[in-house]
């Protein structure tokens, strides 16, 4: 905890904003950083609750242990903060900028919705520690001569990599673009996380001797088999992109697009990358001076928003087809869960039109090309309400309605029926591997974050990679001192 009383003595404060008028004409980070002074007194307001909420499973997913730095920055001790948040995450400056915070959700304090600025605090002591030179290579000390191959650079991969290699494993990351940080670099616009973070946190990777393979498609490139005779065990890390079937009539007219494939292509050119890659189409696509509809009310079609507004759109609707939920929730009936609210993102903030209760119908078109998006209202089982049809002028349609399962033209189609592969109740599909050994029915072959449990958290990806890593150093060794 903090000061005993600050939680009474001091409000709640977070970084603000550029106003949405500026920041629209760049791609760069946006949020206005606190003083260490005003970061302390955030630190402060933890309260001694007895309970840790904050804490997983109804919190952090990692277990970040948040009382403890907190209380650690508010007595200005930046560098045990760093190490004790290291303890549990091993990239508290990608969380503290995209994860959600649900440990906020779960906080005490919430019950008043004043709950500690844990993401703050936490941004802060990362971006703090790297600004002290607390963040350094730690190779191993001693090298087990064992080998491990890891498939996928996002989260998960490099947090098994990071992992796998302090345990003193010879840890060999093949990554199918060019470049490291899967789609924590691809995907993820550079508004919400400047792509330097991945960046430095390689090299400190580089120097524990992790060595990352970059364009290479495993599946295609590299045979699997290749793979598995090499090395003594392969984590398969590839996540989940495979866009989930939308099945509206009108998506092969010209103009409609899938989310990632527009994200990419943008992330691609703030980082000075060829948008022609592996997997994704080369055409440009620009949201400058035309009417742009993005299907689906997440973080993806959030993203899509935010995006096309920095490129010039002159008017952007988002379509969700859940009801209009409610400004405030329930706190006794849902508390310390994570709660359906009202909730409008950055992106949403600078412009977006946002229509609930609304079912895309049809793509229409002329001569090939997307001129409109046929809607109608629906009720609150997602039924067309009769006579309610209208058409909205679109120039530019992206559908950012989730993922359902990895990609199935690499390491799938590779391993053919040797990879046991579950369902889902969306139909979506994942590898089967449980949360305890994170082991998959093929020899040799584990298998971690959004491949194993589908579309989720970058949180959730750092627990995995860690967790699996631990799984993998204990089944090559006997026994292991990584955590879980």
């Amino acid at each position: 905890m903090g000061k005993v009383t600050g939680f009474l003595e001091i409000d709640r404060q977070v970084g603000k904003y550029q106003p949405a008028s500026d920041r629209i004409r760049h791609f760069r980070e946006f949020t206005i950083p606190m003083s260490d002074a005003e970061v302390g007194k955030q630190a402060a307001r933890c309260m001694d609750c007895g309970i840790p909420f904050c804490h997983g499973p109804t919190g952090c997913p990692v277990n970040n242990q948040i009382p403890d730095w907190n209380d650690l920055v508010y007595n200005n001790n930046w560098d045990e903060a760093i190490r004790n948040l290291h303890s549990t995450n091993n990239f508290p400056e990608f969380t503290g900028r995209i994860c959600p915070a649900p440990c906020e959700e779960a906080c005490t304090l919430n019950l008043e919705d004043m709950p500690v600025a844990i993401k703050t605090v936490e941004q802060a002591i990362a971006d703090k520690a790297y600004e002290m030179g607390y963040i350094v290579p730690q190779p191993a000390t001693t090298k087990t001569g064992k080998k491990v191959a890891i498939i996928g650079s996002g989260p998960a991969g490099l947090a098994a990599a990071q992992q796998l290699a302090r345990a003193g494993h010879e840890v060999h990351v093949f990554e199918r673009e060019s470049r490291p940080g899967g789609l924590l670099r691809y995907g993820i616009p550079d508004f919400k996380m400047e792509k330097n973070f991945i960046d430095r946190r390689v090299e400190q990777m580089r120097g524990e001797g992790v060595t990352f393979h970059c364009g290479v498609n495993v599946g295609v490139d590299v045979a699997m088999d290749s793979l598995t005779g090499e090395h003594d065990a392969v984590l398969y890390c590839g996540g989940s992109e495979t866009p989930r079937e939308a099945g509206i009539p009108g998506q092969d007219l010209e103009g409609v697009h899938d989310a990632m494939p527009y994200l990419v292509q943008q992330n691609r050119r703030v980082g000075r990358e060829n948008i022609d890659s592996t997997g994704w189409p080369s055409a440009p696509i620009l949201a400058g001076g035309k009417h742009i509809v993005v299907v689906g009310g997440g973080d993806t079609a959030s993203d899509c928003v935010g995006t096309a507004f920095r490129q010039g759109a002159v008017k952007v609707t988002q379509l969700d087809i859940r009801p209009q939920p409610p400004e405030k929730e329930d706190k006794l009936a849902v508390w310390p869960f994570w709660a359906t609210k009202m909730r409008t993102s950055s992106s949403q903030a600078e412009g977006a039109r946002r229509e609930f209760q609304v079912a895309t119908l049809e793509f229409v078109g002329e001569d090939g090309v997307l001129t409109g998006v046929k809607c109608c209202h629906v009720d609150e089982r997602r039924k067309p309400i009769a006579g309610t049809e209208f058409i909205i002028r679109t120039d530019l349609a992206f559908i950012a309605i989730g993922f359902s399962g990895p990609g199935t033209d690499s390491v799938l189609k590779d391993m053919g029926d040797r990879l046991e592969i579950g369902q889902d109740r969306r139909g979506g599909s994942f590898v089967k591997a449980n949360d305890t050994d994170y082991r998959t029915s093929a020899d040799k072959v584990w298998a971690a974050g959004d491949v194993r449990r589908g579309q989720s958290l970058v949180v959730w990806a750092i627990r995995e990679g860690r967790q699996a890593a631990r799984a993998i150093d204990e089944a090559l060794m006997g026994a292991s001192v990584l955590p879980r």
